[in-house]
């Protein structure tokens, strides 16, 4: 019996293995998503700080630092990483403040 799951070839022989890969299917989507969503955060705080905007990058940071904690708490992306996204991210705005 050949089943598809939305776009490739299960590997999955039974019941409950096709199941596992629909849901493998939609976390793995879901996840990108708000990969994506991270990653355009953190541009946005680089791309203010590069242009020498303080407040623009002091904005554009909370909602990074936001986005960051949401996605690790959901275990998406590991909580020490986001900690080094963060810390990174505020040492870079807190150096423009300071100039």
């Amino acid at each position: 019996m050949q089943r598809a799951t939305g776009g490739f070839q299960a590997l999955a022989n039974h019941k409950s293995a096709l199941k596992r890969a629909r849901q493998s299917k939609v976390r793995r989507l879901r996840n990108m998503g708000f990969k994506t969503r991270v990653k355009n955060a953190v541009k946005d705080v680089r791309t203010a700080v590069a242009e020498n905007q303080g407040e623009q990058a002091r904005e554009n940071f909370i909602k990074a630092v936001s986005i960051i904690q949401k996605t690790a708490s959901k275990g998406i992306i590991h909580k020490k990483k986001a900690a080094r996204k963060v810390s990174r991210l505020a040492r870079q705005v807190n150096k423009l403040a300071q100039a």
